[in-house]
């Protein structure tokens, strides 16, 4: 009996040995690099692990299996390699293998599009614009690739260039382009992998410009943000271009252009406003410049407000209005700045003078008027913008100040003339001769070399210098030298500010 127990767990013990060893013997697929999705297009490898293995054999999806390979390399990730892998592996002894692996599948996705965000999208002067770029499983190995989009107007589309200092990507999936003014087009992509897999470009993000002198511009007729739908609206785009393209941004957030909604001829597009007619338009050139941008809604209602559709400079005068989709006279106006009444009497205008940087904010009217019966009608908010003036000092202020530096700068001068001319001034007069037997009152002699020229200059309008110099000829004798004399004192007169020399 005590034999047969022995037995029985020795033989328990040896199941239990080899189910240990076959399990510890088992080899294992792993994926390299171990990202946590592959997509159509990367460069991957599959890796057989087990210590002190032998050759390897492997059982794949595809129509290659490799032999006595422990990594099996995939150049392209294609359909035809999606599915389960499974190895296993002989051992260096030779006398037995390892059981097949558990499979590893191996599941392939579309190459992936990031989403480029921008901030802020309408810009102040010299604004810095921050660039995001999202993508699936961020930390995966990823670097991003930054771009600014330039127009192509032959396929409606937008090519790539490059930003500063991004040619072999950021660790970062942000980006800071500073001091930009102008409207612009951005993209971004990311890259990963020792030969790079790169994704899809990211649809363009436009950050928007209202500045309307800026060039080239865009110009809307009727000029207003708000027009009643199935009017007609002109959109003209002026500028050092030929061919342009003019763009929407629509409030669903899709960017099309004119040819969608509109007739481009020219340089103008033509176009009936519909029930999308919401959004942000510009102008694109051919050379890659973009326009102002400027908002344009369409209202249902019966009265919308008339304000200006680009940005207004402070100190500018402005008016704002309301108009009903009717021929009826409005008798009242009441205006509202923020959902505050500003202004309620029988003025259908909203005048503003010298526009300043506080009336920057949210108008609407409220129109009245009779129709069998007094009816009032409101309108929608529209956004006034105003812009700083580029100068800190209004034009008067500049006047003044220039007016403060002259006198500043010339009072001292009319003054110290003031003193000269109250002063007995007088002149000299100074001739130089060769000889030096001849002297009087008002000349002096001067030993010169008798072959020098004989210089005659005189000091006219006292302290206020100017010099007159007039040569004579070379050696004379004495008659000469005192007609010289006389024909030089009779071509020069000494004159001072205040008594003559005699």
């Amino acid at each position: 009996m005590g034999h047969t127990l022995l037995c029985v767990l020795g033989v328990f013990c040896l199941l239990l040995y080899r189910g240990h060893a076959q399990v510890t013997n088992r080899a294992v697929v792993t994926l390299q690099p171990n990202w946590p999705e592959i997509y159509y297009g990367e460069t991957i490898t599959l890796r057989c692990e087990i210590e002190d293995g032998g050759d390897t054999e492997w059982t794949t999806p595809s129509s290659y299996t490799p032999q006595k390979q422990n990594e099996y390399m995939i150049g392209f990730a294609w359909s035809s390699y999606s599915g389960d892998y499974r190895c296993k592996v002989r051992m260096k002894s030779g006398k037995s293998s390892t059981e097949w692996s558990d499979a590893f599948t191996l599941t392939l996705s579309y190459k992936p599009q990031p989403v480029l965000t921008v901030s802020p999208s309408w810009l102040s002067p010299a604004d810095s614009v921050t660039l995001n770029c999202s993508v699936k499983h961020p930390s995966a190995g990823w670097t991003f690739y930054w771009y600014k989009a330039v127009p192509k107007l032959a396929d409606n589309s937008y090519s790539d260039e490059l930003l500063p200092g991004s040619s072999s990507g950021t660790e970062q999936d942000s980006y800071i382009v500073h001091g930009q003014t102008h409207t612009a087009g951005y993209k971004c992509r990311a890259g990963r992998g020792d030969r790079v897999y790169y994704t899809q470009y990211s649809k363009p993000k436009i950050v928007w410009s209202g500045d309307f002198h800026l060039a080239p511009s865009l110009t809307v007729s009727p000029d207003r943000v708000q027009h009643f739908i199935n009017d007609s609206v002109t959109l003209s785009c002026e500028g050092n271009s030929t061919k342009w393209r003019i763009s929407r941004f629509s409030k669903s957030g899709n960017l099309t252009d004119c040819s969608s909604w509109g007739t481009m001829t020219g340089s103008t597009c033509n176009t009936h406003l519909s029930q999308y007619i919401d959004g942000v338009y510009w102008c694109e050139s051919e050379t890659g410049q973009f326009s102002n941008a400027v908002n344009i809604t369409g209202q249902y209602d019966d009265t919308i407000l008339v304000s200006p559709v680009h940005p207004v400079a402070e100190r500018d005068y402005v008016t704002l209005g309301c108009k009903l989709r009717t021929e009826n006279v409005l008798s009242n106006v009441d205006f509202y700045k923020n959902g505050k009444l500003i202004q309620n009497d029988t003025r259908r205008e909203l005048t503003i003078p010298a526009v300043s940087k506080s009336d920057e904010g949210f108008y609407k009217c409220e129109g009245k008027y009779s129709l069998q019966g007094w009816r009032s009608r409101t309108s929608p908010e529209s956004w006034m913008s105003v812009e700083s003036s580029s100068s800190p000092y209004p034009p008067f202020q500049i006047v003044g100040l220039v007016i403060g530096i002259l006198l500043i700068v010339l009072l001292p001068l009319l003054l110290l003339c003031w003193y000269k001319k109250s002063k007995d001034t007088c002149c000299h007069r100074l001739i130089q001769s060769q000889r030096t037997n001849q002297s009087s009152a008002t000349v002096q002699t001067v030993n010169q070399d008798e072959n020098q020229q004989q210089v005659y200059s005189s000091l006219l309008h006292g302290d206020v210098c100017v010099y007159e110099t007039i040569s004579g000829s070379g050696n004379t004798g004495s008659g000469e030298q005192a007609d010289a004399y006389i024909n030089v004192t009779s071509q020069i007169q000494l004159q001072g500010l205040g008594k003559k020399s005699p």
